[in-house]
């Protein structure tokens, strides 16, 4: 028998994770792509990237959250987990950026090998559902 509580909590939790990575990840490789373009016209287009990095994180995080609840059969409990994984995933983001921001140095490069560490650490996993049966 599966408990819907511990499916809602798995797949808020995987989705969060796997969004928030992504995200983490997008803002990893603009930060390494920053250092090798230089020039006027690289400051104009720079949040494109982010931007795009993000609602990619956000989709994701919506995708694994109501992927991994497909368990229950209530709709509106899977559209309330997918929006809340999205939702994770950005404060996920929102913790990661300002910690790997302060701890980088603006002269070294050592600061996406951190970001992708909080992006490993955000990502649960496929066992996010594994404590769901009893």
């Amino acid at each position: 028998m599966k408990d819907p509580l511990a499916i809602g909590l798995g797949g808020l939790a995987c989705g969060t994770g796997f969004g928030g990575g992504t995200i983490v990840a997008a803002l990893v490789i603009v930060r390494t792509l920053e250092h090798h373009v230089s020039g006027p016209g690289a400051q104009e287009g720079a949040a494109d990237p982010v931007l795009a990095g993000t609602l990619a994180g956000l989709a994701v995080g919506a995708a694994f959250g109501w992927h991994r609840s497909r368990s229950l059969d209530n709709l509106w409990q899977r559209g309330v987990i997918g929006v809340l994984s999205a939702v994770g995933a950005l404060l996920v983001a929102f913790l990661a950026w300002p910690i790997d921001h302060l701890l980088a140095s603006p002269v070294s490069r050592r600061g996406a090998p951190r970001a992708s560490c909080w992006g490993a650490r955000a990502a649960p996993g496929p066992s996010g559902e594994a404590g769901a049966t009893r």
